[in-house]
């Protein structure tokens, strides 16, 4: 069994500036907490692999492709492979988003 507490992994430097935390890199998925401070937002990209979202504090508006909306706690998103999207905390409070990409990602996000 292995265990990683959130608060123990590693911010890594990303293109987006903000705290993003690799907690599982396997060939089968990728698991990365990310943390938006208020006014914080990723920029536009694409990834070349499907993406579930779990928001586990606060709330932010997700995009994806065409549609946008606000996610609140305890809400899973799916963003399907090669479809551009991000998200932005436009409220005054943290917001933690758990970010599970399957299968694992070979190839680079490309950002827009």
């Amino acid at each position: 069994m292995k265990t990683i507490k959130v608060m123990n992994a590693s911010s890594k430097p990303n293109p987006h500036g903000v705290d993003a935390r690799s907690l599982s890199d396997t060939e089968n998925a990728q698991v990365v907490h990310i943390t938006l401070q208020p006014g914080e937002s990723l920029k536009k990209h694409v990834t070349p692999v499907d993406v579930i979202f779990y928001v586990l504090e606060g709330e932010g508006v997700v995009e994806i492709g065409e549609e946008k909306e606000v996610a609140v706690a305890d809400t899973l998103i799916e963003s399907p492979a090669k479809i551009p999207h991000r998200w932005i905390n436009e409220s005054n409070a943290v917001t933690r988003i758990l970010v599970v990409k399957t299968p694992g990602q070979k190839e680079a996000t490309r950002l827009l």
